[in-house]
């Protein structure tokens, strides 16, 4: 039976895609810290994985969780772009060194497939739309720049070591598991919680800002097929995984208050630095690398996560 290593899988794509290769009758060795993945995710299914608590850098414990996998998915990284521009030394260190080290404990193993977790944080603000891979990486983060390092190190492994990676550049990813709390919670589960609630949900900028908005199901997809691949397809390529569809924050508030009944109005704040306006993704290369098409659109994936909240937000 193929066993694979998921790092980071406590977090929310993490132990999403998980729970999809468990599907698919393998086995699962999940490396975490915990610095912002969470126990719980893992609760229902933690007699069917082997989970290893420690840090990306450290390569003693990634050599220990990496041994007898056939291939690497790697999901880790301290996320957010406010949380780099607090701290950007911390987000380098995590992300590209984490990366770095990842890397390098695979291939002394012998580890043929790194997928990594990309982002389309990379593109930044350029005004052509939709984002296609031709076009030069433009991070305005520090966030941003990480996962473009982490970009060229996969590149590198695989021209120069003859590792096969594939980077996938995941546009703004929501579903079950997704946290709704704290100062970086993603906006989705953070409108949907406050509104359960009877709470304001709170918008930085006018809300006018749009996302190509990707449900979970379809990233755990694109993962699956860019690890199993053909190698001549795929191998050292960075590809878009999203819908090719862009909706505002504001068309989320309202569908949100129709599917919820509420009457409850957002506040708005000041537009925080580093975040992008507008993201659209050409999903076009995906399709003719790995035979990626997405599935689940934007309407039946906010029902599916609206029907998680409400049964687990208590």
């Amino acid at each position: 039976m193929a066993k694979y290593l998921v790092t980071g899988g406590a977090g929310f794509i993490g132990c999403n895609l998980v729970r999809y290769i468990l599907n698919e009758g393998c086995d699962v060795v999940v490396l975490d810290n915990f610095a912002t993945g969470k126990r719980e995710n893992l609760t229902e299914i933690a007699e069917r994985i082997e989970l290893i608590e420690g840090d990306i850098r450290d390569r003693d414990t990634v050599d220990r969780a990496i041994d007898g996998c056939s291939a690497i998915f790697h999901q880790a990284a301290l996320g957010s772009v406010p949380r780099s521009m607090e701290d950007p030394a911390t987000s380098h260190d995590v992300n590209v060194n984490g990366t770095v080290t990842v890397l390098e404990a695979a291939r002394a193993a012998g580890v043929k497939r790194v997928v990594f977790a990309a982002s389309s944080s990379a593109y930044g603000e350029r005004a052509e739309s939709p984002k296609h891979e031709a076009m030069a990486p433009s991070p305005i983060s520090p966030y941003a720049a990480n996962k473009v390092s982490c970009e060229a190190y996969m590149q590198a492994y695989a021209f120069g070591y003859g590792m096969e990676t594939v980077c996938l550049r995941y546009f703004n990813v929501f579903g079950p598991h997704q946290d709704p709390e704290g100062a970086y919670a993603a906006v989705i589960p953070a409108f949907v919680s406050r509104l359960l609630s009877g709470q304001a949900p709170v918008v930085f900028g006018d809300g006018e800002q749009s996302r190509d908005f990707c449900y979970i199901e379809n990233v755990c997809d694109a993962n699956w097929l860019a690890a199993h691949a053909p190698a001549e397809s795929c191998s050292g390529k960075v590809m878009n995984i999203a819908c090719n569809a862009r909706t505002s924050l504001n068309q989320i508030l309202d569908q949100l208050k129709q599917l919820l009944d509420s009457d409850i109005e957002a506040v708005y704040e000041d537009e925080r630095a580093g975040d992008v306006k507008h993201s659209l993704a050409d999903v076009s290369l995906a399709g003719e690398a790995i035979g990626y098409e997405p599935k689940v659109f934007f309407e039946e994936g906010l029902k599916k996560s609206i029907d998680w909240y409400r049964e687990n937000l208590g």
